[in-house]
């Protein structure tokens, strides 16, 4: 009788593990939630890689066909890998362009600046002005103003004046030069006072003038 109680006892004993190990399984408890997210992950994000690729609006495109990502891109065509783009050499844009527009792969210049900015004020392309006197300028198809200044040649008097409107000094009364502090014409023989007879020199006007001295005329006594 003691050997049977004792048999049924381990018997007892084996069968609640047997109970446990088979109520309990994985279906029991709820999967973690990124294993959640994991098997279901088509469903929740969109993942695109190695099936097709995607615009800025959202467009998708089949592998092997061309498309744009943007409207300032350049033309790309969808691979595995994602889109594979070009890239070409763009022609520079002209240093002058004032708007340039960025609605394409390269970007173009839509104006380029066709006048010339000089002292202030605007000239057009091949204009010629005189913003003074004695210069003469031009606006060059470089947009650049190029001047030339009169070159004056050295007046033949001491006593120059410029005119009004005119670039180059001039001699009103003709050539002359000094004699002493007196201002004498070129070509005659001037008496500046009772001793003294002078002229200027030929083509030395900046010279003084040579005199010779005379015998004086001294004031008769009655």
């Amino acid at each position: 009788m003691a050997l049977h109680i004792h048999e049924a006892c381990i018997l007892l004993l084996v069968i609640p593990g047997l109970v446990t190990s088979a109520a309990i399984s994985h279906e029991d408890y709820p999967a973690d939630e990124g294993d959640q997210i994991s098997s279901n992950d088509n469903l929740i994000f969109d993942d695109y890689r190695g099936k097709g690729c995607v615009d800025d609006s959202g467009f998708v495109y089949k592998l092997g066909e061309r498309f744009f990502p943007g409207h300032s891109n350049c033309p790309c065509v969808c691979a595995l890998d994602g889109p594979v783009c070009d890239q070409p050499e763009c022609p520079k844009i002209h240093p002058k362009c004032t708007k340039v527009e960025h609605n394409g792969c390269c970007p173009e210049c839509k104006e380029v600046k066709n006048f010339c900015e000089y002292h202030g004020k605007n000239y057009k392309i091949l204009e010629e002005f005189k913003p003074s006197p004695c210069e003469w300028c031009r606006c060059e198809p470089s947009n650049e103003v190029h001047c030339v200044v009169a070159d004056c040649a050295v007046p033949e008097c001491v006593n120059p004046v410029y005119e009004p409107e005119q670039c180059c000094p001039v001699c009103k009364n003709g050539p002359n030069c000094f004699a002493g502090t007196t201002i004498i014409p070129a070509g005659i023989e001037v008496k500046v006072d009772e001793c003294n007879i002078c002229h200027c020199h030929n083509g030395d006007w900046w010279k003084p003038a040579q005199c010779s001295k005379r015998e004086c005329q001294g004031k008769q006594t009655v």
